[in-house]
């Protein structure tokens, strides 16, 4: 090649450059891309970005409207309300340059948000080999939204596309969305869009906004001293971490911690779990990131000390030091599951101590500190006799050490809301459907608060009086009762009391939890339940569409008399063979709570006591896990758990910091 040639490639190839430049100057925000949908009968606010002050036209169908972009180079128009069709095709044209999206059809578009019930996907629900024969709904579409905190809000998502529902795709679906937005297609036959915008773990208060916060008496303090800097953030979330684990603000040294290997660590201030395998994120611990201690004590019969044993532990491929009773048996860096070979006297009879140390997980470093595996895979054998090592392991994380918190969920409030909120805004829908609330249950009568504010900042913001629908939590851990509380229950409370809120429903769900499993497989009922509450509210129809709620109580001979809501088709028992009516307690002035009989009369529910001759409270499904509740109405729906009191609950006195 010679000299000539090279200097007018290398002049093509410049320009060529600068073209690609211009065109990328002009661009939507990243919801419409190809195959998005959109809502339909409502004003459509569309923006993107161009070169700072330039002229730009926006085209969709036979409605076209010019606009100029700000000093930062953003741009927005509102169309009027299209009708439900397509596809459509939207373009943005300015002198630097012309943006395209494709397919776009107009129909009802739910944004999905919450928790990991809510996150929680079609392939892990149940029947999903059947329920992915029945996904071909190429307009039915999906758009996930990552994960991402952030502490001031963006205006643009990283990421993120739609995705057509078919067989091979909805695995990836929200569950809850994807069998909602299948009723909802079935019955009206038009494109449904969902924005899932959900994160496992979340609490309510990394959803709201600062400006939102600064206005509630509960959050104001926590909003106004919101850090700038991550670093600042870490300096807060170890304190908090320190002080909750030591009830001072006290910081170890590395003389402190040395005590912990000596064979006689002071467990009480650790973090105490029953199962020490996996992330120390959902153990107490969330986000630490460096060193740490995991301990316990180990019974050892007489009969065990004079022989050898073998010790194995999970994986943790940082190094790692193993001490047992203030002596180290192991050390260094295995890639695997570590197995330890103990000569005989190695322990004594009675209680031995062990401790290991390691750090943050090398192949794995998104981890962090922990062991990797099964709880399968930690046990002593001894004598070929393999035991597990009980349940009571400690964790401590090694604050003298060099440490940090890695930037998840529940780090900071307002951060989610920053980074997966903010960027959607005001991206026009229906409404929002939202399961959340695991998370908040210890602080479950802020969450009266704090869950209104939430749905009443997202509706200021969106300038939209937008339906809310939600799910009430489902049952999970213990069947406790009246006399020890139930945090769970006091959560389902405040839900039930944000009912207040306009265009607001709830699905009740304590007949399809699972006491064992924080995520109910289960969603189909779930989502047929908020199905039916738009269905009803949003499109008209005709229908049953919500549980029955306490209404009001009477007092009368030694019974209470319970009238319900949303019960005008009758009440029924159900899961109980011999047609009995369980789950209801009764109290007397005395405030001391009694099992009860109860049935159901003229459409309202008799509850009576042996126990309490003149009761003045009556409580429903008041646990964690009310497995015999069995009150319905004839529609199918279960009633919503309550109480006719008002004294004070066990999450009373627990406040957000």
């Amino acid at each position: 090649m010679n000299h000539i040639s090279r200097i007018l490639k290398s002049i093509f190839f410049f320009f060529f450059l600068c073209s690609l430049t211009a065109n990328a100057q002009v661009r939507f925000a990243r919801l419409f891309s190809d195959h998005a949908v959109l809502q339909r009968q409502k004003p459509l606010p569309v923006w993107g970005w161009a070169k700072p002050n330039e002229k730009i036209k926006i085209t969709i169908g036979n409605q076209s409207l010019q606009t100029k972009t700000d000093k930062s180079g953003k741009w927005s128009v509102t169309f009027q309300p299209f009708e439900a069709g397509g596809p459509y095709q939207i373009t943005a044209t300015a002198k630097s340059g012309t943006a395209t999206a494709t397919d776009l059809l107009f129909g009802e578009v739910w944004l999905c948000s919450g928790q990991s019930n809510m996150e929680f996907k079609v392939s892990e629900a149940f029947h999903f080999d059947q329920e992915k024969k029945d996904a071909d709904y190429p307009q039915i579409r999906h758009f996930k939204i990552a994960h991402e905190v952030t502490l001031e809000p963006v205006e643009e998502l990283n990421n993120g596309e739609w995705i057509l529902s078919s067989e091979k795709t909805v695995g990836d679906f929200t569950a809850v969305g994807f069998f909602f937005a299948r009723e909802l297609y079935q019955k009206l036959n038009v494109p449904i869009g969902l924005v899932n915008s959900s994160w496992g773990g979340s609490q309510i208060e990394g959803w709201i906004s600062k400006e939102a916060m600064e206005t509630n008496s509960e959050l104001r303090n926590y909003a106004q001293s919101l850090p700038k800097t991550w670093e600042e953030a870490d300096v807060i979330m170890g304190t908090k971490l320190r002080k909750r684990l030591f009830g001072k603000d006290f910081t170890p040294d590395v003389a402190f911690e040395k005590t912990y290997l000596t064979g006689k660590a002071d467990f009480s201030p650790w973090q105490k779990t029953n199962n020490p395998v996996g992330q120390w994120d959902w153990k107490g611990l969330m986000g630490f990131r460096g060193q740490g201690y995991i301990g316990t004590n180990i019974e050892i019969d007489t009969k065990d000390v004079n022989v050898t044993s073998e010790l194995y532990l999970p994986v943790n491929d940082s190094e790692t030091e193993v001490y047992l009773n203030g002596k180290i048996i192991a050390s260094g860096i295995e890639k695997g599951n570590r197995k330890i070979n103990l000569p005989a006297n190695t322990f004594h009879t009675g209680s031995n101590q062990l401790v290991v140390k390691s750090g943050n997980q090398v192949a794995q470093n998104w981890y962090g500190p922990g062991w990797m595996g099964s709880r399968n895979d930690l046990k002593l054998t001894i004598n070929g006799n393999t035991n597990s090592l009980g349940n009571d392991w400690y964790l401590m994380p090694a604050f003298s050490q060099k440490h940090q918190f890695a930037h998840l969920m529940n780090n900071v409030g307002t951060t989610i809301y920053n980074a997966m909120i903010v960027p959607i805004i005001p991206f026009a829908m229906r409404g929002t459907l939202w399961y959340q609330g695991e998370s908040n249950a210890g602080r479950a009568f802020q969450y009266r608060q704090s869950f209104p504010l939430m749905i009443n900042d997202w509706r200021k913001l969106w300038q939209d009086n937008f339906s809310f629908y939600w799910v009430q939590l489902a049952s999970f851990g213990a069947e406790n009762n009246s006399t020890t509380g139930s945090d769970w229950a006091e959560l389902r409370e405040a839900q039930d009391m944000t009912l207040s809120l306009p265009n607001t429903g709830m699905a009740v769900t304590i007949d399809v939890g699972n006491p064992n499993d924080i995520h109910p497989k289960n969603k189909q009922d779930v989502a047929h339940r908020l199905a039916t509450q738009a269905l009803k509210k949003d499109y008209g129809l005709d229908i049953p569409y919500a549980s029955p709620q306490y209404d009001q109580v009477k007092f009368e001979n030694g019974k209470a008399i319970v009238t319900f809501k949303f019960a005008a088709n009758g009440l029924e028992v159900r899961k109980d063979k011999y047609g009995y009516l369980k789950g209801f307690e009764i109290a007397g002035s005395d405030k001391v709570f009694h099992f009860a009989k109860a049935e159901i009369k003229d459409n309202q529910v008799l509850v009576y006591s042996n126990e309490v001759s003149s009761p003045v409270a009556v409580r429903y499904a008041w646990s964690n896990a009310p497995e015999e509740a069995n009150l319905f109405s004839k529609d199918g729906f279960p009633a919503s758990g309550f109480r006719t009191d008002n004294w004070p609950g066990v999450t009373d006195s627990r406040k957000f910091e």
